[in-house]
């Protein structure tokens, strides 16, 4: 029950991810492989006191940059520190990846390396986002931009799983992301998944507009990756500029800075819940193992937390769940696909 960690595709790599991998290792008792230049990875590892904790190397050669393209990465690139890692995966080495490159490449090599779940035509990249009462994963976040219904479908069942087996949800609530909570709303794409969606067994409620993601309404929220990396950034935006805005305030007078001395522990509790280094990075689901997506300019802290979260997921066999799940005959659905296309 390894876990791979690519260190040296993030923003500040090879330290951060070598930091983040450390803190695992040593907090959780997460065994470690670090994938990497091995000259560069030995010597920042020599920073750190690992007596004792279970931390392999595997040397990579190269490395995939946040601007080359992800299928000539995958293809060109055979000894990159990414595609190496996905490759001990594939070969029983390790259980689950962790990478805070770029993305694109990350779930090609996901693909090419490990290939899709029997039942999936596209993996998804899914992602947590905070609630009042708990949390609602979105999904897909980034990865195909340009969807058909059937893999929104597909998307659903993926989230029905995932919901369950990590966020603990009995019946998880599944929502198609629209303009309106009226069936008259939508474009083609979310009337054509709605209707797919009810006639499968899944717990589908129905539309949901954008608000729905943090109010705790749905458990499991799909669409298409163009819309949920909107989503997604905007979320990512407007809780690092609300964060700016309470630090100004709370600067703005004596009275202000003595309030905050009063409340710190809450805004403390606050900065904890929205905080994207708390949940580490996203899972990409539907290929044939573990993969964690982390944000390029990670911090420590997230790295550290994608790392346990890879590793909890690996020990809980969510994908063998999935599998399962994927199993179950939808006819309706793939035979009104097959029409409409």
């Amino acid at each position: 029950m390894r876990v791979a960690v690519d260190v040296m595709g993030g923003d500040n790599a090879p330290h951060v991810e070598i930091e983040g991998a450390v803190a695992a290792a040593r907090e959780f008792g997460v065994p470690i492989t670090l994938v990497g230049d091995l000259e560069r990875v030995k010597a920042e590892l020599s920073r750190y006191d690992v007596t004792g904790l279970d931390i392999e190397f595997q040397h990579a050669s190269e490395v995939v940059g946040m601007h080359d393209s992800a299928s000539d990465a995958v293809r060109k690139k055979k000894d990159s520190s990414i595609r190496v890692a996905f490759e001990l995966a594939k070969n029983g080495e390790a259980a689950a990846v962790v990478s805070a490159g770029n993305s694109g490449a990350t779930m090609a090599a996901g693909m090419f390396v490990l290939k899709r779940m029997k039942g999936i035509d596209r993996p998804a990249i899914a992602q947590l986002f905070p609630t009042m009462v708990g949390k609602t994963l979105v999904l897909d976040v980034g990865g195909n931009v340009d969807c058909k219904p059937i893999h929104l479908v597909q998307f659903a069942v993926m989230g029905e799983v995932y919901a369950r087996c990590v966020l603990g949800a009995a019946s998880p609530r599944i929502g198609v992301l629209s303009n309106g909570e009226e069936e008259s709303k939508g474009n083609e794409l979310t009337r054509e998944t709605s209707a797919l969606l009810r006639e499968t067994s899944l717990n589908f409620v129905g539309y949901v507009e954008g608000r729905d993601i943090f109010n705790g309404m749905v458990d499991v929220v799909v669409c298409d990756g163009f819309v949920g990396n909107v989503v997604l950034k905007l979320s990512e935006g407007l809780v690092e500029t609300v964060g700016k805005m309470l630090r100004a305030e709370m600067k703005a007078s004596l009275l202000s800075q003595i309030g905050y001395l009063f409340c710190r522990k809450a805004f403390a509790n606050f900065k904890k819940t929205v905080d994207y280094a708390e949940y580490g990075g996203a899972p990409l689901l539907g290929i044939n193992g573990v993969g964690m997506i982390c944000h390029g300019g990670s911090n420590t802290k997230a790295i550290k937390n994608a790392i346990r979260f890879a590793y909890e997921y690996a020990l809980k066999g969510v994908n063998d769940q999935m599998a399962e799940k994927l199993t179950e005959s939808f006819p309706g659905a793939r035979d009104r696909e097959q029409e409409a296309s």
